[in-house]
């Protein structure tokens, strides 16, 4: 199966744009039709779900650049050296934006258990600095 670059765009919620940039700047793979456009198979869904992780993690698209580079690369000890390390960074990064979100949503919690006290009449309405008293 293969995908134009609107439908490959759709299916990581990106834009046509985007997608025309990292295959401009080699960063993931297509094939051209007979009509000279772009097409994406599932090589490429395959490394655009990986770019799609470490962009998420908050990795530059240069040094995603930089570890697709380094995928490609004949194998040594020392290419997977670099690859592992720079997928542990990013480990890092991806637990610490997981913990974040988890303090973000028991904050919102406990926020929205505050409002329906409020609502139901059990606590007065203490979210307006107006209301404060000194």
């Amino acid at each position: 199966m293969t995908y134009t670059v609107k439908e490959f765009a759709d299916m990581f919620h990106t834009t046509e744009h985007t997608i025309r940039y990292y295959t401009d700047i080699n960063l993931l793979p297509c094939k051209r039709d007979n009509g000279n456009h772009r097409v994406f198979d599932e090589t490429a869904v395959n490394w655009m779900k990986g770019i799609t992780c470490l962009k998420n993690c908050g990795m530059p698209v240069k040094e995603i650049k930089r570890y697709c580079d380094l995928c490609q690369l004949e194998e040594s000890a020392e290419n997977l050296l670099a690859r592992y390390h720079i997928i542990a960074a990013q480990q890092k990064e991806a637990h610490k934006k997981v913990a974040e979100a988890i303090a973000t949503a028991e904050y919102m919690d406990h926020k929205l258990k505050h409002y329906e006290e409020i609502l139901e009449g059990r606590i007065p309405d203490d979210t307006n600095p107006a209301n404060w008293t000194a």
